[in-house]
Protein backbone atom coordinates (compact mmCIF):
# COMPACT_ATOMS: atom_id res chain seq x y z
CA UNK A 1 0.00 0.00 0.00
CA UNK A 2 2.74 2.13 0.70
CA UNK A 3 4.28 1.48 -2.42
CA UNK A 4 1.20 2.11 -4.39
CA UNK A 5 0.95 5.76 -2.64
CA UNK A 6 4.98 6.62 -3.44
CA UNK A 7 3.89 5.25 -6.67
CA UNK A 8 0.49 8.18 -7.40
CA UNK A 9 1.77 10.66 -5.23
CA UNK A 10 3.42 12.62 -8.08
CA UNK A 11 0.33 12.13 -10.09
CA UNK A 12 -2.15 13.88 -7.41
CA UNK A 13 0.47 17.15 -6.86
CA UNK A 14 0.40 17.06 -10.54
CA UNK A 15 -3.50 16.80 -10.74
CA UNK A 16 -4.17 19.41 -7.73
CA UNK A 17 -2.10 21.93 -10.10
CA UNK A 18 -3.41 21.76 -13.02
CA UNK A 19 -7.01 21.25 -11.96
CA UNK A 20 -7.48 22.40 -8.49
CA UNK A 21 -5.78 25.34 -8.35
CA UNK A 22 -7.03 26.63 -11.61
CA UNK A 23 -10.84 26.04 -10.27
CA UNK A 24 -10.14 27.82 -6.86
CA UNK A 25 -8.53 30.88 -8.98
CA UNK A 26 -11.53 31.11 -11.16
CA UNK A 27 -13.98 31.07 -7.88
CA UNK A 28 -12.01 33.31 -6.28
CA UNK A 29 -11.96 35.96 -9.76
CA UNK A 30 -15.78 35.14 -9.71
CA UNK A 31 -16.44 37.03 -6.40
CA UNK A 32 -13.85 39.84 -6.45
CA UNK A 33 -12.86 42.65 -8.42
CA UNK A 34 -9.47 44.00 -9.51
CA UNK A 35 -9.02 41.58 -12.74
CA UNK A 36 -6.06 39.55 -12.29
CA UNK A 37 -4.51 41.39 -9.84
CA UNK A 38 -4.30 39.22 -6.76
CA UNK A 39 -3.28 42.01 -4.22
CA UNK A 40 -5.58 44.77 -4.41
CA UNK A 41 -9.04 42.52 -4.35
CA UNK A 42 -12.48 43.41 -2.86
CA UNK A 43 -15.23 40.75 -2.70
CA UNK A 44 -18.77 41.63 -4.79
CA UNK A 45 -20.86 39.90 -6.05
CA UNK A 46 -21.91 42.03 -9.12
CA UNK A 47 -20.17 39.44 -11.41
CA UNK A 48 -23.02 37.20 -11.26
CA UNK A 49 -25.86 39.87 -11.26
CA UNK A 50 -23.97 40.93 -14.21
CA UNK A 51 -25.15 37.73 -15.89
CA UNK A 52 -28.98 39.40 -15.56
CA UNK A 53 -28.47 41.67 -17.81
CA UNK A 54 -30.54 41.26 -21.00
CA UNK A 55 -27.49 40.77 -23.59
CA UNK A 56 -25.95 38.10 -21.84
CA UNK A 57 -29.75 36.39 -20.81
CA UNK A 58 -29.94 36.27 -24.38
CA UNK A 59 -26.45 34.50 -24.62
CA UNK A 60 -27.77 32.20 -22.76
CA UNK A 61 -30.80 30.96 -24.27
CA UNK A 62 -29.07 30.93 -27.68
CA UNK A 63 -26.27 28.73 -26.25
CA UNK A 64 -28.96 26.38 -24.98
CA UNK A 65 -31.61 26.28 -27.97
CA UNK A 66 -28.88 25.64 -30.37
CA UNK A 67 -27.30 23.17 -28.03
CA UNK A 68 -30.65 21.53 -27.62
CA UNK A 69 -31.15 21.30 -31.64
CA UNK A 70 -27.77 19.96 -31.64
CA UNK A 71 -28.67 17.56 -29.53
CA UNK A 72 -31.97 15.85 -31.09
CA UNK A 73 -30.22 15.84 -34.19
CA UNK A 74 -27.15 14.02 -33.21
CA UNK A 75 -29.71 11.66 -31.21
CA UNK A 76 -31.48 10.98 -34.40
CA UNK A 77 -28.44 10.27 -36.64
CA UNK A 78 -26.26 8.56 -33.68
CA UNK A 79 -29.00 6.17 -32.59
CA UNK A 80 -29.55 4.68 -36.25
CA UNK A 81 -25.96 4.90 -36.88
CA UNK A 82 -24.95 2.61 -33.65
CA UNK A 83 -27.80 0.14 -34.35
CA UNK A 84 -26.96 -0.30 -37.91
CA UNK A 85 -23.64 -0.89 -37.00
CA UNK A 86 -24.59 -3.30 -34.14
CA UNK A 87 -25.95 -5.51 -36.59
CA UNK A 88 -22.84 -6.44 -38.18
CA UNK A 89 -20.42 -8.77 -37.58
CA UNK A 90 -17.70 -8.44 -35.13
CA UNK A 91 -14.86 -7.23 -37.42
CA UNK A 92 -16.92 -4.97 -39.59
CA UNK A 93 -18.23 -3.20 -35.90
CA UNK A 94 -14.89 -2.43 -34.92
CA UNK A 95 -14.00 -0.90 -38.57
CA UNK A 96 -17.02 1.43 -38.97
CA UNK A 97 -16.43 2.49 -35.24
CA UNK A 98 -13.32 3.41 -36.39
CA UNK A 99 -14.65 5.29 -39.52
CA UNK A 100 -16.37 6.93 -36.36
CA UNK A 101 -13.49 8.12 -34.63
CA UNK A 102 -11.45 8.97 -37.12
CA UNK A 103 -12.54 12.32 -37.53
CA UNK A 104 -11.81 13.07 -33.73
CA UNK A 105 -7.89 12.96 -34.24
CA UNK A 106 -8.40 16.17 -37.03
CA UNK A 107 -8.05 18.73 -35.18
CA UNK A 108 -11.75 21.22 -34.79
CA UNK A 109 -10.76 23.94 -36.16
CA UNK A 110 -8.97 22.13 -39.53
CA UNK A 111 -12.34 20.73 -39.22
CA UNK A 112 -14.15 23.96 -39.44
CA UNK A 113 -11.86 25.38 -41.83
CA UNK A 114 -13.05 22.59 -44.60
CA UNK A 115 -16.62 23.34 -43.58
CA UNK A 116 -15.99 27.16 -44.53
CA UNK A 117 -14.09 25.90 -47.96
CA UNK A 118 -17.46 23.54 -48.57
CA UNK A 119 -20.26 26.98 -46.88
CA UNK A 120 -18.78 29.63 -48.55
CA UNK A 121 -20.49 31.52 -51.72
CA UNK A 122 -18.03 30.47 -53.92
CA UNK A 123 -17.30 26.95 -52.04
CA UNK A 124 -18.06 23.44 -53.37
CA UNK A 125 -22.05 23.45 -52.63
CA UNK A 126 -22.39 26.37 -54.41
CA UNK A 127 -19.91 25.71 -57.26
CA UNK A 128 -22.15 22.56 -57.76
CA UNK A 129 -25.38 24.59 -57.60
CA UNK A 130 -23.96 27.32 -60.06
CA UNK A 131 -23.17 24.42 -62.75
CA UNK A 132 -26.22 22.88 -61.95
CA UNK A 133 -27.36 25.95 -63.42
CA UNK A 134 -28.85 26.71 -59.80
CA UNK A 135 -29.09 29.74 -57.84
CA UNK A 136 -26.27 29.39 -54.84
CA UNK A 137 -27.33 29.36 -51.24
CA UNK A 138 -26.34 32.18 -48.69
CA UNK A 139 -25.00 28.87 -45.94
CA UNK A 140 -22.36 30.41 -44.28
CA UNK A 141 -22.99 32.74 -41.14
CA UNK A 142 -26.07 31.13 -40.59
CA UNK A 143 -28.03 29.11 -37.65
CA UNK A 144 -27.74 26.00 -39.82
CA UNK A 145 -23.92 26.51 -40.94
CA UNK A 146 -23.26 26.60 -36.82
CA UNK A 147 -25.53 23.69 -35.79
CA UNK A 148 -23.68 21.60 -39.23
CA UNK A 149 -20.74 21.96 -37.83
CA UNK A 150 -21.52 21.48 -34.07
CA UNK A 151 -23.39 17.84 -35.26
CA UNK A 152 -20.55 17.00 -37.11
CA UNK A 153 -17.92 17.72 -34.80
CA UNK A 154 -20.22 16.23 -31.62
CA UNK A 155 -21.43 13.29 -33.46
CA UNK A 156 -19.43 10.38 -32.86
CA UNK A 157 -19.82 11.32 -28.50
CA UNK A 158 -23.02 10.47 -29.74
CA UNK A 159 -22.79 7.12 -31.64
CA UNK A 160 -19.63 5.28 -29.02
CA UNK A 161 -21.60 5.29 -25.91
CA UNK A 162 -25.03 4.24 -27.66
CA UNK A 163 -23.23 1.57 -29.66
CA UNK A 164 -22.05 0.61 -26.57
CA UNK A 165 -24.75 -0.10 -24.70
CA UNK A 166 -26.78 -1.48 -27.30
CA UNK A 167 -23.57 -4.34 -28.12
CA UNK A 168 -23.83 -5.13 -24.51
CA UNK A 169 -27.67 -6.34 -24.87
CA UNK A 170 -27.78 -10.15 -24.78
CA UNK A 171 -29.08 -11.86 -27.66
CA UNK A 172 -30.91 -14.05 -26.28
CA UNK A 173 -33.27 -11.05 -24.90
CA UNK A 174 -34.41 -10.05 -28.37
CA UNK A 175 -34.92 -13.80 -29.60
CA UNK A 176 -37.40 -14.47 -26.47
CA UNK A 177 -39.13 -11.06 -27.15
CA UNK A 178 -39.68 -12.71 -30.97
CA UNK A 179 -40.38 -15.89 -29.18
CA UNK A 180 -43.29 -14.28 -26.77
CA UNK A 181 -44.56 -12.99 -30.32
CA UNK A 182 -43.17 -9.38 -30.13
CA UNK A 183 -42.63 -7.82 -33.95
CA UNK A 184 -39.22 -6.00 -34.79
CA UNK A 185 -41.00 -2.71 -33.48
CA UNK A 186 -42.61 -4.10 -30.06
CA UNK A 187 -38.59 -5.69 -29.65
CA UNK A 188 -36.93 -2.78 -30.68
CA UNK A 189 -38.60 -0.30 -28.24
CA UNK A 190 -39.23 -2.81 -25.12
CA UNK A 191 -35.86 -4.30 -25.10
CA UNK A 192 -32.95 -2.68 -27.32
CA UNK A 193 -34.22 0.75 -26.37
CA UNK A 194 -35.04 0.29 -22.75
CA UNK A 195 -31.78 -1.17 -22.26
CA UNK A 196 -29.81 1.44 -24.12
CA UNK A 197 -30.94 3.90 -22.56
CA UNK A 198 -27.59 4.46 -20.04
CA UNK A 199 -25.66 4.98 -23.71
CA UNK A 200 -27.90 7.30 -25.03
CA UNK A 201 -28.16 9.31 -21.62
CA UNK A 202 -24.18 9.53 -22.02
CA UNK A 203 -24.58 10.81 -25.42
CA UNK A 204 -26.78 13.39 -24.72
CA UNK A 205 -24.74 14.62 -21.46
CA UNK A 206 -21.74 14.46 -23.70
CA UNK A 207 -22.74 16.24 -27.11
CA UNK A 208 -25.33 18.64 -25.00
CA UNK A 209 -22.46 20.32 -22.47
CA UNK A 210 -19.46 20.27 -25.41
CA UNK A 211 -21.95 22.15 -27.36
CA UNK A 212 -22.58 24.69 -25.38
CA UNK A 213 -19.22 25.36 -24.42
CA UNK A 214 -17.43 25.61 -28.09
CA UNK A 215 -16.49 28.74 -29.00
CA UNK A 216 -14.66 27.84 -32.43
CA UNK A 217 -17.56 26.51 -34.33
CA UNK A 218 -19.76 29.52 -33.51
CA UNK A 219 -16.96 32.15 -33.67
CA UNK A 220 -16.03 30.91 -37.66
CA UNK A 221 -19.30 29.28 -39.37
CA UNK A 222 -21.12 32.53 -37.71
CA UNK A 223 -19.22 34.87 -38.57
CA UNK A 224 -18.59 36.25 -35.26
CA UNK A 225 -22.46 37.10 -34.70
CA UNK A 226 -23.29 33.81 -33.02
CA UNK A 227 -21.87 34.90 -29.43
CA UNK A 228 -22.36 31.17 -27.02
CA UNK A 229 -21.24 30.37 -23.39
CA UNK A 230 -18.36 29.54 -24.77
CA UNK A 231 -17.24 32.60 -27.51
CA UNK A 232 -18.34 35.03 -24.42
CA UNK A 233 -16.06 33.24 -21.92
CA UNK A 234 -13.04 33.36 -24.61
CA UNK A 235 -14.15 36.82 -25.43
CA UNK A 236 -14.04 38.09 -21.60
CA UNK A 237 -10.53 36.36 -20.75
CA UNK A 238 -8.62 37.34 -24.12
CA UNK A 239 -10.27 40.31 -25.64
CA UNK A 240 -12.10 42.60 -23.11
CA UNK A 241 -9.41 41.27 -20.42
CA UNK A 242 -12.56 40.89 -17.51
CA UNK A 243 -11.19 37.92 -15.84
CA UNK A 244 -13.71 38.51 -12.83
CA UNK A 245 -16.69 38.61 -15.05
CA UNK A 246 -15.46 35.59 -17.14
CA UNK A 247 -15.01 33.72 -14.21
CA UNK A 248 -18.19 34.43 -13.04
CA UNK A 249 -19.79 32.76 -16.01
CA UNK A 250 -17.26 30.03 -16.18
CA UNK A 251 -19.29 28.67 -12.73
CA UNK A 252 -22.13 29.14 -14.22
CA UNK A 253 -21.49 27.25 -17.03
CA UNK A 254 -20.12 24.90 -14.50
CA UNK A 255 -23.64 24.65 -12.80
CA UNK A 256 -25.13 24.35 -15.56
CA UNK A 257 -22.96 21.28 -16.05
CA UNK A 258 -22.99 19.58 -12.89
CA UNK A 259 -26.90 19.95 -12.44
CA UNK A 260 -27.18 18.10 -16.20
CA UNK A 261 -25.31 15.20 -15.06
CA UNK A 262 -27.45 15.56 -11.44
CA UNK A 263 -30.38 14.65 -13.78
CA UNK A 264 -29.15 12.49 -16.32
CA UNK A 265 -27.82 10.72 -13.30
CA UNK A 266 -31.17 10.47 -11.76
CA UNK A 267 -33.18 9.20 -15.27
CA UNK A 268 -30.42 6.64 -15.42
CA UNK A 269 -31.34 5.54 -11.65
CA UNK A 270 -34.86 5.38 -12.41
CA UNK A 271 -34.43 3.16 -15.36
CA UNK A 272 -32.47 0.68 -13.69
CA UNK A 273 -34.62 0.68 -10.91
CA UNK A 274 -37.74 -0.22 -13.29
CA UNK A 275 -35.74 -2.97 -14.82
Amino acid sequence: MRHFVKLVRPYIVWAFIIIVVPILLIMLYSVTTGGNDLVNISFTWDNFKKIGEPIYLNVLKRSLVLGLISVVICFVFGYALAYFISKKSEKVQNLLILLVTIPMWINTLLRTYAWISMLSDNGLINTFLKWMGFKPLNLMYTDFAVILGLVTDLLPFMVIPIHTSIRKIDPSLIEASHDLGANKIQTFWKVTFKMSIPGVLNGIMMTFLLSISTFVIPKLLGGGQYMLIGNLIENQFISVGNWNFGSAISIILAFIILVGMTVMKKIDKEEKEEE
